[in-house]
């Protein structure tokens, strides 16, 4: 990362997503990556403090938006939805260095086209046309560099730690 020092924070604009099987998508904005977890509320009979317990997990839709593209891949996608033939794909929010690697990424899961917007048209505009999907998702993983270098510090220790004495 010529451009940037292990201590700048990382800018919002160089990214890329992955959708199982789609080929066309470069996207201009992406939103909706969190989770909330319910909050249940209990308090015994003779108990002052009320208690907090976690509950269900759900996370938010995804939105993306991109500039047309003469492509019809990801309408025909929603498509099958409008016509009751649900398919669910899996994909990836994946954050870019300067140079394009990847830093880190969020992975979704069971992911179906849950609405779809054109583009708006204006006979004085200059701006491009842009389109929005947005995907149902039943689950978001925060997948980053860190993971991968705990997971290999992890098999090296395991390399060579000694081996344990057998009985």
């Amino acid at each position: 990362m010529p451009n940037r020092r292990a201590h700048d924070h990382i800018g919002n604009f160089n990214f890329k997503i992955e959708i199982e099987g789609v080929t066309q998508g470069a996207f201009r904005n992406v939103e909706g990556l969190d989770s909330e977890t319910e909050i249940i509320e209990y308090q015994d009979g003779d108990d002052t403090i009320l208690r907090k317990r976690p509950g269900r997990t759900k996370y938010s839709n995804i939105s993306l938006k991109r500039g047309y593209i003469n492509s019809d891949e990801l309408w025909q996608w929603r498509k099958m939805v409008i016509d009751g033939k649900v398919e669910r794909k899996s994909g990836s929010v994946i954050l870019c260095a300067d140079d394009g690697s990847e830093i880190m990424r969020y992975n979704f899961f069971e992911a179906w086209p849950s609405k779809w917007k054109g583009f708006s048209l204006d006979g004085k505009g200059t701006d491009v046309n842009v389109e929005e999907m947005e995907l149902a998702v039943e689950k978001v993983e925060r997948a980053g560099l860190n993971e991968k270098r705990r997971g290999h510090a992890l098999r090296v220790a395991r390399a060579l730690a000694p081996a344990a004495p057998r009985s």
